[in-house]
């Protein structure tokens, strides 16, 4: 079991005590999508997330805001770095992305931390680590994404590399190994008693994420970007344009699948022998473009309804929060489009309201500052303050 940390006491008698992360308090210093994403996961399981802000000019992400509290400090300052080592005192987390170096320069760095509470897990998420020849250079989802090796292994064959949004690098590679380092750190500090440091890179993490495909990089399952089994150029595996010009999803890689999609397309001959001869592709993808583009996409999900073809339809994203298999998981879709996951069955997490009023001073209060001194602080806190933030988008 997690157990909080003993540093300072704190008045938690309010808060339920029915998630798994009840009691563990974490310190959010991040700005961009990654950390924010991270500790908001947390918070659906039950973490207290304080985000420390740089002032007035730095805003949340208010999609990523469920769940947390929001103060100002300006670190630069005594005040600033002094109400933030009494925070540091009570915590359990530390989450912050800044370049390395620049923590040690505020007076944050997890030494120092330590040195306050040594129970204390931090974590530095950034996109290329603390260490190695891009530590220091700027970067986002699609920099890390390149350099990771994952952008050059998918499609399409024959045009530029395309990519899936910010997600893999930023959300996948970052966020949640962030999050996985995190509660690895907590687990082995419930038999040490010590907290440790993370060091969250997004190259990491999708250069884990690539750990199958890595060994098949040339080789027939994954020849060349855009060219493999399930690269995209494969006919049972990619997706078709339907009569209505939206698309449809074929995923029948194995055997089975694969006769049953050729069974629903009512095809009269015999299914070919051996599907995964790299020869009879261009004949294959051929004959299924003009199946799916004769009827639009929702008629072939309906064909495919119920057959075992691993055959979908390709949603946009308003679709997908009305569709009746995440409408029947998940009860507030499409209205408030959260969605908090994985399901727990004895401590469930549940989105918190989204709350970005500013809560300086009743925060600096319950560490025992007189409220003058907090008003003070806040206030000091509460212009624009720069270098400590990420450059907005």
């Amino acid at each position: 079991m997690v157990q909080q940390t003993n540093a300072a006491p704190r008045n938690d008698s309010a808060l339920p005590r029915h998630k798994a992360l009840q009691g563990i308090r974490i310190l959010d210093l991040t700005r961009l999508a990654p950390g924010p994403y991270c500790t908001m996961l947390l918070a659906d399981m039950g973490a207290e997330v304080i985000v420390i802000g740089g002032g007035a000019g730095s805003l949340p992400i208010a999609a990523l805001a469920r769940g947390k509290r929001f103060i100002n400090l300006n670190l630069k300052s005594p005040d600033g770095r002094d109400a933030f080592h009494r925070l540091a005192k009570t915590a359990d987390v530390v989450v912050e992305g800044y370049r390395p170096g620049v923590t040690g320069r505020l007076g944050i760095d997890y030494e120092t931390l330590r040195s306050i509470n040594p129970r204390l897990v931090y974590c530095s998420l950034t996109g290329y680590g603390q260490s190695g020849s891009l530590s220091q250079e700027a970067g986002h989802d699609l920099n890390y994404l390149a350099i990771s090796g994952a952008l050059g292994a998918f499609g399409p064959e024959t045009d530029v590399p395309a990519f899936p949004l910010n997600l893999l690098a930023d959300f996948a590679g970052g966020s949640l190994f962030a999050a996985l380092g995190i509660m690895f750190a907590l687990y082995a500090r419930a038999t040490s008693g010590e907290g440790q440091y993370v060091d969250a890179s997004m190259v990491d993490g999708c250069m884990s994420m690539m750990t199958m495909h890595f060994p098949d990089w040339g080789e027939p399952v994954l020849q060349a970007r855009g060219d493999g089994l399930v690269a995209g150029n494969a006919p049972f595996y990619r997706c078709y344009r339907c009569a209505d010009g939206r698309f449809i999803a074929v995923g029948a890689l194995e055997r089975r699948f694969f006769e049953n999609l050729w069974q629903t397309l009512e095809y009269a001959d015999a299914p070919p022998p051996n599907h995964l001869d790299r020869s009879i592709w261009p004949a294959l993808t051929a004959r299924f473009e003009r199946s799916f583009a004769t009827r639009p996409r929702d008629v072939w999900a309906g064909v495919f309804d119920g057959r075992d073809a691993c055959v979908s339809p390709v949603l946009d994203p308003g679709e997908a929060l009305a569709h009746p298999h995440n409408g029947a998981r998940h009860a507030n879709l499409p209205h408030d489009r959260t969605i908090v996951a994985p399901i727990l069955s004895a401590t469930p997490g549940s989105p918190q309201p989204i709350d970005l009023a500013d809560k300086t001073v009743e925060i600096l209060c319950s560490v025992g500052y007189p409220t003058e001194h907090a008003q003070r602080i806040a206030a000091a806190s509460s212009e624009k303050i720069t270098g400590l933030a990420w450059p907005p988008l």
